[in-house]
């Protein structure tokens, strides 16, 4: 048997709009992101390749990556190889990666947004770095 208070409808309805508007915020709150923490996610999300041990992937992330010969490539992947290998030697290695809290920066004349990560070493201690990203088709690349 339907209630009505005041003109509405009382029972399971008004709890049902409660439930929608709720993941209506969280859909909205989840979707504008500016390009700024765009870019400092896909940073992240690179550099924790390096602590997956996967220097392949963490490569793939850098622009432009595809149209380089194959023997630079390999020079590059030995590169991040000695990277990770001076991480563990200096800093018992890299432990965690986070957005830092400065974000990210735009500079829309060179088309750069610089990302600020905090890397987290396996010591204890932590470096800041800034990881220039450009957007290429919706995604964001290491430059």
């Amino acid at each position: 048997m339907k209630q009505y208070v005041n003109g509405v409808v009382q029972g399971k309805r008004p709890g049902l709009c409660l439930l929608f508007f709720i993941f209506y915020l969280l859909f909205s709150v989840a979707c504008n992101t500016t390009p700024e923490e765009q870019a400092a996610r896909a940073a992240r999300a690179y550099y924790q390749h390096l602590i997956d041990d996967r220097p392949a992937e963490f490569l793939q992330g850098k622009a432009d990556v595809d149209s380089l010969p194959d023997s630079y490539r390999a020079q590059l992947l030995m590169a991040i190889n000695q990277y990770r290998a001076d991480m563990l030697d200096k800093h018992n290695g890299l432990n965690e990666v986070r957005v830092s809290d400065n974000v990210a920066r735009r500079d829309t004349s060179l088309h750069l947004t610089y990302a600020f990560l905090l890397l987290c070493y396996g010591d204890s201690t932590q470096e800041e770095i800034t990881v220039p990203m450009v957007e290429r088709d919706g995604q964001w690349l290491m430059k």
